[in-house]
């Protein structure tokens, strides 16, 4: 499954960290602090795809699945979406 880490890092490969900031009016460290924690909010990782010319919805959907602690739910919601495991 492609995680909101890979959707930042692409999104850094094409501009620099404050130009995500700036354009998405986040506090200057909050791609940072998501980086620490391993994976983005949803309304952050929606935004963020929309301005890279992705479905948002698909991307806020990985990040709330990865917000969540593993659960049986978790996984079936995983199960129930394998065109989300292969973003």
């Amino acid at each position: 499954m492609q995680t909101t880490m890979n959707l930042l890092e692409q999104a850094l490969s094409m501009q620099p960290a404050q130009y995500w900031h700036d354009k998405l009016k986040l506090n200057r460290n909050a791609l940072h602090n998501a980086r620490q924690r391993g994976h983005i909010s949803p309304a952050i990782a929606g935004a963020l795809a929309d301005e890279m010319g992705q479905d948002p919805k698909e991307w806020i959907v990985v990040a709330a699945l990865e917000s969540e602690r593993d659960s049986a739910c978790k996984t079936r919601m995983l199960k129930k979406l394998p065109k989300l495991t292969s973003l």
